[in-house]
């Protein structure tokens, strides 16, 4: 055959091989040059589905702060370092939490950090009065919301501690933030057989007289009974999907939209949906909902 002949898709042949010598000879000059070698490859089945999404994860931590993925402070589940057991070992059994911010008076002095492995040192069988949570809380980490993602989750791997508290410009504090938090955003929601099935029976949670943190899954007939609201969408069954679908597009965590006067903000998200909302309510004398 003649090269003056050149079988049919040689030209698109030889564009595809002179892009892959373009990648041998040099590095991609830019991220967008990047995500396309990523996503040919995905497309080549060099890589599967799952990998290339945890490798745009961790492109995607490189233009996050700790603001964009914190707890918020209003959702931070906190014990008084001044409680005694029969007060504070309610809350930790109700949360599911393995770490709890020890405060003092507010959130803005939080005086520790409590494990609750810790606390499997001690029998509880009489409800030790004497136990104080100063003596075996560890020390509460620091950070600013402009921190880095990708350096905070080197600080974690590096220093072995997997919470830390974060702070706003005037040293107050704004929320929290975990080394879970950080690595849900590279390969997806990570969550326990226990925390699963908790989430599944408690889906709505109040925060405040208005506000309340509501699972995107929970269904929107129960979300209408909770809030005493008519909310309607023929296409999706949950509100998370309500939500995603007054958007237009795949909510990024921290948007806000308002809906039949609901003001929903976005609190967790991953790539592929909604996990978790924060719910304002318009009238706090129209709800009827249950803390449960």
């Amino acid at each position: 055959m003649s090269d003056e002949n050149p079988p049919s898709g040689s030209g698109s042949t030889k564009s595809w091989l002179d892009k892959v010598g373009q990648w041998l000879q040099s590095e991609p000059q830019n991220r967008q040059q990047l995500v396309d070698v990523i996503q040919d490859a995905n497309e080549r089945e060099l890589i599967d589905q799952n990998t290339k999404e945890m490798l745009e994860g961790v492109l995607e931590i490189s233009d996050l702060r700790v603001r964009d993925i914190m707890i918020p402070r209003s959702q931070m589940i906190t014990i008084d370092i001044h409680d005694k057991v029969e007060q504070f070992l309610p809350i930790i059994i109700h949360a599911g939490h393995s770490r709890f911010p020890v405060i003092n008076e507010d959130k803005d002095h939080v005086e520790g950090i409590l494990l609750a492995k810790d606390l499997l040192l001690y029998g509880f069988d009489h409800h030790d009065q004497d136990l104080e949570l100063s003596s075996i809380m560890r020390p509460a980490v620091v950070v600013p919301e402009s921190k880095r993602i990708d350096k905070l989750l080197k600080e974690f791997r590096s220093e072995r501690y997997h919470m830390a508290m974060v702070v706003d410009e005037f040293g107050g504090v704004s929320g929290l933030v975990t080394i879970e938090d950080i690595l849900e955003l590279i390969v997806g929601d990570i969550e326990d057989e226990f925390v699963k099935a908790k989430e599944m029976r408690q889906t709505i949670r109040r925060v405040n007289s208005t506000t309340f943190a509501v699972s995107a899954l929970t269904d929107i007939d129960d979300f209408n009974d909770a809030f005493r609201c008519e909310l309607a969408d023929e296409e999706v069954d949950t509100i998370g999907g309500i939500v995603t679908h007054a958007f237009g597009h795949l909510p990024a965590r921290g948007e806000k939209i308002t809906i039949g006067g609901f003001q929903f903000k976005v609190s967790s998200a991953d790539r592929r949906r909604v996990i978790q909302l924060q719910v304002t309510i318009p009238d706090k004398t129209a709800l009827n909902s249950r803390d449960n």
